[in-house]
């Protein structure tokens, strides 16, 4: 069985594992370097000369080792010790994430200034005293190549430790499902760029081998062949030639692999919003081509699941629509006609399609509250006394509150003012809330011009239905008292001109009989 501790040990072994392969790299490249120009030193210096490096080997090893614990606590602790809470275990999760950018700055900091510092100062001490032959020059040429050794150390580092940190990773989520129930996340946060990290690798890549090369054969003439030389003219032209087509190589590469992470980065940010509408176009010959037909094929699917999800929740707020409805007989219909009118003020008041389609639901369950009122005073056909009536006015509040325990939340939270607000005058002086002017919430105001004028033209037990002339006269008068002038301006003028639409023409004298 594979246990927590079983799996910090694995992590820690297989950075010991990195880093060894990393020096072994390391080593090699600069046993080449020595290879095309082994340092011209007489043999009494040699001990001199391998004493200054295993020193400054000794100093480098401590300084990286004492780093490397510094690097590592926070996640030791939480290996070895208790987890404090999630925040705690939040912050570790974010360190490990850290960790290869950190392993590669301890490389290229106290690693290297370990080794470099002492190592040059001692050289050029001992040059200087006499004790070595070796000229500034040669201990410059050596203190530059170091540097570049090390950031390919660096490099090589900063890959494999990317790979080891994931068990860790795994093991972090997985206590954190177990002890808090939640997921370790970066949110999107982004510790270290893909640009950044192309970049620089395919740089280093291309660049170090190259300016190595350049000062190994540098530093076996000893600074003796200048650079005015025929020789050097040409190989300073190969080494800036090099060094730019390493430079526009690894921008152009980089290019080329960001473009398409890109455009799925803005896809998906399309399909957080809602739009479902199109897919990745297939740009790409290499391997994004089959991620680009994943993720159109993926779309396609929500697509279809968000269409039947729609035409379920329509067909959903049209039951619960038709439930209250089917209560009073005479009031058949009056939630789908009021939702009718909404919209047509929606659209004439330009509002966004998505907005339209929400007011749409809230006006259909704009009377859903009515459920909680008894038949005896809802479908009483005479005078309603002072008791019943405010009865009837907690219809708003009781709907809100039938709304609100339909899960998921959230799902229900666009329509919940619309049906709480559609009784609240322009003027203040309805309910539940009294609520005045653009206080009313949007769908309140726009539903409540709708409610009224299919009110005023449905026929009810006790009166019959009043002629639409007059159902808009009256709303044009009540416009700024009763209700929104702006909405109720906007659908009385449109109810107008399709009335006179529809009106039939009187025939022209010449054709009466």
């Amino acid at each position: 069985m594979t246990t927590p501790l079983t799996i910090y040990k694995k992590f820690i072994s297989s950075l010991i594992v990195n880093y060894c392969m990393g020096m072994l790299m390391a080593g090699t490249a600069g046993v080449a370097l020595l290879m095309i120009s082994p340092p011209q030193i007489p043999a009494e210096e040699r001990l001199l000369f391998i004493g200054i490096h295993l020193f400054s080997g000794a100093v480098m090893i401590v300084l990286g080792w004492g780093v490397y614990h510094i690097q590592l606590r926070p996640i030791r602790n939480c290996f070895v010790n208790n987890i404090e809470s999630f925040g705690y275990l939040q912050s570790v999760y974010i360190r490990t994430h850290r960790l290869p950018s950190l392993v590669a700055k301890r490389i290229m900091g106290p690693h290297l200034i370990g080794y470099l510092l002492p190592s040059t100062a001692l050289c050029l001490w001992f040059t200087h005293t006499g004790q070595l032959t070796i000229n500034y020059y040669q201990v410059f040429l050596t203190a530059a190549a170091a540097i570049l050794v090390t950031g390919m150390h660096a490099l090589i580092e900063f890959y494999m430790t990317s790979n080891s940190i994931h068990p860790v990773l795994l093991e972090l989520n997985n206590w954190s499902y177990v002890l808090y129930e939640k997921e370790l996340s970066l949110h999107g946060r982004v510790l270290i760029s893909i640009k950044s990290k192309l970049r620089w690798s395919l740089f280093v890549i291309v660049a170090v081998p190259l300016l190595l090369y350049s000062m190994a054969i540098e530093y076996r003439y000893g600074g003796d062949i200048f650079i005015n030389d025929y020789f050097w003219r040409g190989a300073a032209a190969i080494l800036c030639v090099g060094l730019a087509f390493a430079f526009i190589g690894s921008r152009l590469m980089t290019r080329d692999t960001v473009t398409p992470i890109q455009l799925f980065y803005e896809k998906m940010a399309e399909v957080q919003n809602g739009y479902l509408r199109s897919g990745v176009g297939d740009l790409f010959s290499d391997e994004f081509s089959r991620l680009v037909s994943g993720f159109n094929h993926m779309m396609r699917g929500l697509k279809i699941q968000a269409e039947r999800n729609n035409q379920l929740l329509e067909s959903y707020f049209s039951t619960l629509a038709a439930a209250l409805d089917a209560r009073d007989p005479y009031t058949a219909g009056h939630s789908e006609r009021v939702a009718e009118y909404a919209v047509r003020i929606g659209r004439l008041a330009n509002l966004p399609e998505k907005e339209i389609q929400d007011l749409r639901k809230s006006a259909l369950l704009h009377d859903i509250g009515k459920i909680g009122i008894k038949d005896a005073v809802l479908l009483k056909e005479g005078r309603l006394t002072e008791e019943e009536w405010d009865q009837i006015k907690q219809h708003p509040v009781l709907g809100e509150a039938i709304l609100k325990q339909i899960e998921p939340v959230d799902a229900m939270a666009s329509f919940l003012p619309g049906v709480r607000s559609h009784h609240e005058r322009y003027d203040g002086a309805g309910y539940p809330d009294g609520l005045s002017g653009e206080d009313i919430p949007l769908f309140g105001r726009i539903i409540a011009v709708a409610d009224a004028f299919d009110a005023m033209t449905s026929d009810r037990p006790y009166r019959k239905g009043m002629d639409e002339e007059k159902a808009i006269a009256i709303l044009e008068e009540g416009g700024g008292t009763q209700w929104d002038p702006y909405f109720s301006r906007l659908f009385t003028e449109d109810y107008r001109k399709m009335l006179a639409e529809s009106a039939p023409q009187k025939p022209l004298p010449y054709e009466r009989k």
